[in-house]
């Protein structure tokens, strides 16, 4: 019986042990961890501010290129943790301004980095979408 209870006992100390632990990570869901995932989860990101003429600039760059994906936007104005995400942009990208904008899990830069990047056609290099020789 000593032994039966001494298992009981066990199990529910690992149970418990095991949730302290789940909860313990769901609370290290930092917001740099969420722009590190989001980033690596999504081919365009652009961290943003929906009243930005700045992140509109850039937002309507990807529009023109008419990619099959359209890019994932994270608006930092409408989610209350906007800030501490920003905060971590800073400290992820050295720079706290919007927009910031990530392809394939490297950072391009802001509306002027984008806008030279497009440009260029750095941006669709990067992109992998056909740039048309004239042939």
């Amino acid at each position: 019986m000593v032994a039966f209870l001494g298992r009981r006992i066990g199990v529910a100390a690992a149970a418990a042990a095991f949730i302290a632990l789940a909860a313990l990570g769901s609370a290290s869901s930092t917001p740099k961890s969420f722009v590190k995932s989001t980033v690596s989860a999504h081919d365009v990101v652009i961290f943003s501010k929906s009243y930005c003429p700045y992140c509109k600039r850039a937002k309507a760059i990807f529009k023109e290129l008419e990619l099959k994906k359209e890019p994932y936007v994270v608006e930092l104005d409408e989610r209350e943790d906007g800030s501490e995400i920003q905060d971590a942009l800073s400290e992820i990208v050295g720079r706290r301004t919007v927009p910031q904008v990530f392809v394939h899990g490297k950072h391009l830069g802001g509306s002027d980095d984008t806008l030279d990047a497009y440009e260029s056609g750095k941006l669709a290099k990067l992109l992998n979408i056909g740039v048309k020789d004239d042939l």
